[in-house]
């Protein structure tokens, strides 16, 4: 009989969260440092703690294809200026997915409308498809992987009895980088050359949160 009350006790939060699951479905635009602005989807999941408070997890996709002109200039510095062939020993596809914890606080600010605000903490992972430098035709794929942290806030609008619609504005903080070695096969010279991705930037989304 202990045991079963005991168990009972351990599920017990399980079945009241169970009544309370929240999921926002958001679209948007995000605008790193790495990159130019692009289009950004996510999907939160959690659970209403209490009137005010949800918690949960979420995750992003974010991709982008881009030049790294960053990298140009150093390649420009280490090889000798040849735009064309280090514009294309720079191209960069990227797909960024962060994966985080998130706790969102809310209050109501009109019969139907609720202002709120929300934090955000977990990894940014990066899977990255680049060009070999010597073989800069072919593609070569890395990941990369840093902490990251996210501020926004923003309005919901009651558009059914457990449905909401939701305009947000975030900042989102990340920064994964790598190392690698080029040789300059004319001089002998190698320089280590490292690829640091400032994720760092606004993201504007709408959505819509479900209760369930």
């Amino acid at each position: 009989m202990k045991k079963i009350t005991l168990l009972l006790l351990i599920l017990l939060p399980t079945f009241i969260y169970s009544q309370t699951h929240i999921g926002n479905v958001k679209l948007g635009i995000f605008n790193p440092s790495a990159t130019n602005a692009g289009f950004i989807i996510g999907y939160e999941g959690g659970w209403v703690v209490d009137n005010i408070f949800t918690a949960g997890w979420s995750v992003d996709w974010f991709n982008k294809n881009y030049i790294d002109q960053n990298l140009v200039a150093e390649f420009n510095d280490f090889y000798g200026p040849n735009s064309t062939l280090n514009e294309l020993r720079a191209k960069t596809n990227l797909h960024s997915i962060p994966l985080m914890a998130t706790i969102t606080g809310s209050w109501p600010i009109a019969p139907k409308a609720r202002a709120f605000v929300t934090g955000s903490a977990g990894l940014e992972v990066l899977l990255i498809f680049y060009r070999n430098y010597d073989n800069p035709d072919n593609d070569e794929f890395k990941g990369a992987v840093d902490f990251a942290w996210r501020i926004g806030a923003g309005i919901s609008y009651e558009i059914g009895r457990r449905s909401d619609l939701f305009f947000e504005l975030a900042y989102h903080n990340s920064a994964p980088s790598w190392q690698f070695n080029v040789k300059d096969a004319s001089t002998g010279r190698t320089k280590v050359f490292e690829r640091k991705f400032d994720m760092s930037g606004m993201l504007m989304r709408v959505g819509v949160k479900f209760y369930f």
